[in-house]
């Protein structure tokens, strides 16, 4: 009795929708440099955290193989260091305050330029892996806005690549604002697209709250998978 009253207060709200993918991103580099390598091209499917363009960076690299070669030299210091206090503390009832204070002064300035050079080292990786640009997510390339040699700069930010997710995406639906009140989320979406007799399925994951002044649509999304973005069609909302 219950589902026939459901089935019977159930209302069709007629919806057009276009496909949208589920991610998408502008990417930039924050660097400044000259682009020495581009990977990738309209169409390439990659995955997060792949390399995608970079720049010519060996003086980057070269400051990082010194803070590297500083930090060690500065390692063997401290570690020197904290032998040399270690031998005068065995000692220490026979050397006046001054004099050990020193050993322990020495050794305290060395581990803080080891603190120092480490903070250093780990500044200098940032801007090595601040050369490179990378996938924020599993996607595809959709726009190419580089070529190798092309300068780029971090204080003028622009966009050279275009990625969105390949699998997942969202149908961005539209219905007449006469229904604020009635379509859910959660309700069912029936659709097709433009071009095909194939019936969809889905459910309503979010409702705008906004309602467009120039077309007087209320707008919802529904999720879905392995639809190729841009495409159109039209379905029903079956609200309970």
């Amino acid at each position: 009795m219950v589902l026939s009253l459901s089935l019977l207060n159930a209302q069709e709200v007629y919806a057009t929708f276009h496909v949208e993918a589920q991610k998408s991103a502008d990417l930039a580099l924050s660097s400044s440099g000259i682009v020495n390598s581009v990977k990738v091209d309209i169409g390439s499917v990659v995955k997060k955290g792949q390399t995608l363009v970079s720049l010519e960076n060996s003086d980057t690299r070269s400051m990082l193989a010194i803070a590297k070669a500083n930090l060690k030299t500065a390692q063997v210091s401290a570690n020197y260091a904290q032998k040399e206090y270690n031998r005068q503390s065995k000692v220490k009832h026979l050397l006046d305050d001054s004099a050990f204070d020193k050993f322990a002064q020495n050794r305290e300035v060395n581990y803080a330029t080891v603190s120092q050079l480490k903070a250093n080292l780990k500044y200098q990786e940032i801007l090595l892996k601040k050369t490179s640009l990378y996938a924020p997510f599993d996607g595809i390339i959709y726009e190419k806005l580089v070529e190798v040699g092309d300068v780029v700069s971090g204080q003028m930010i622009r966009t050279i690549l275009k990625i969105q997710s390949t699998h997942d995406v969202k149908l961005i639906v539209a219905f007449d604002e006469k229904y604020w009140d009635k379509v859910k989320k959660g309700d069912t979406f029936k659709y097709k697209l433009t071009g095909s007799d194939k019936n969809y399925e889905g459910k309503i994951s979010k409702v705008y709250p906004n309602i467009d002044n120039k077309t007087h649509k209320l707008k919802a999304e529904v999720n879905a998978k392995n639809i190729k973005v841009g495409l159109f069609g039209t379905g029903t909302i079956v609200t309970e």
